[in-house]
This record gives C-alpha cells, structure tokens and sequence, in this order.
C-alpha cells in the first residue's frame, strides 16, 4: 500500500470525466489498496477518489464510520456506482484534500440510494443518509470531473479554512 500523492485544484486534470471500470484483477485491489492508505494518511479525510490521485477511473471509497452519532453502511468500496434515487435536498458545508484551503456550502440530496461494484465486480445497493450520502455524492462528483467549487449555493458560500495550532 501507497499513500499517493493528491492533485489540488485548479489542476485541469480534475476536471477529466473518469471511464468505467472493466478489469476486476490485481490492479484494481492494488488501487483499492492505495486510495485507502491515502485517505487514511489524512485524518478527518472521509472519503476519496480515483481522479483525486490522478487515476481517471470510476472508483471511490467513502468512510463516515469514524463520525459520532453519524448512520453508515461501514466502508464503502465503489466501483462503477450508480445514485438510483435521490430526494430531499439539504445545505450544507464540504472540504475536500484536492481543495485544501477552503470550504463551502453545497446543496445536496439528503437521501440517496446506489447501486455499485465491489472489488471482485458483484453488485451491491446502498441507502445513504445525511452525512453518508453528502460524502459519497461529493466522491461520486469526482468521477464526473465536478468538485464541490462547482456546486456552491453561491459565491458568497466560499470561505477560507481556518487552521488551527
């Protein structure tokens, strides 16, 4: 396991629509492998996605289990996902490792369910909630070449992270 270096904003590479996984061998649990060494290697970090490390495939993989109080599936390895349903938009504030100096207010579904891959190619379905399903979201807009700039309720809704000592 590799922790990989991250692209950060404005790097045009993020803005690359990711294809579709079709190999379900060595690689790819290789690649599971190092994009969950990276996202562990920043603490706080819930999630991550292949484009982030500039591997232009649809994987993710989002882990809200750390968060108190917080409903989750557990580690979710998603490859090739699809959001089925959605409903019930909410607003709220997101960061991301490739935009590590600002925040911002996004609106997104409250709910969603998604069907995606696992590293061997099964098919699994998941409802997502709150917290979860704001986090697989902004990994699955990766995957579109959209990062959370592109999503703000407006312009004002950008702001500076703070840093703490």
């Amino acid at each position: 396991m590799a922790v990989l270096e991250v692209l950060h904003y404005p790097d045009a590479r993020l803005k690359q629509v990711s294809a579709p996984v079709t190999e379900f061998a060595a690689d790819l649990r290789r690649l599971l492998a190092d994009l969950e060494a990276t996202m562990r290697a920043y603490p706080g970090c819930v999630g991550l996605a292949a484009p982030q490390v500039g591997r232009f495939q649809r994987i993710a993989i989002v882990d809200v289990s750390s968060r108190p109080g917080v409903r989750h599936n557990g580690r979710l390895v998603l490859v090739n996902p699809q959001v089925l349903e959605r409903g019930g938009e909410v607003v709220g504030r997101e960061g991301c490792l490739s935009v590590p100096d600002y925040t911002g207010n996004v609106a997104r579904a409250g709910h969603i369910r998604l069907r995606a891959q696992d590293a061997t190619g099964g098919y699994r379905e998941y409802g997502c909630v709150d917290y979860e399903a704001r986090a697989v979201q902004h990994e699955l807009d990766h995957l579109d070449g959209l990062l959370f700039l592109d999503r703000l309720v407006s312009r004002r809704d950008l702001f500076r992270r703070k840093v703490y000592k």
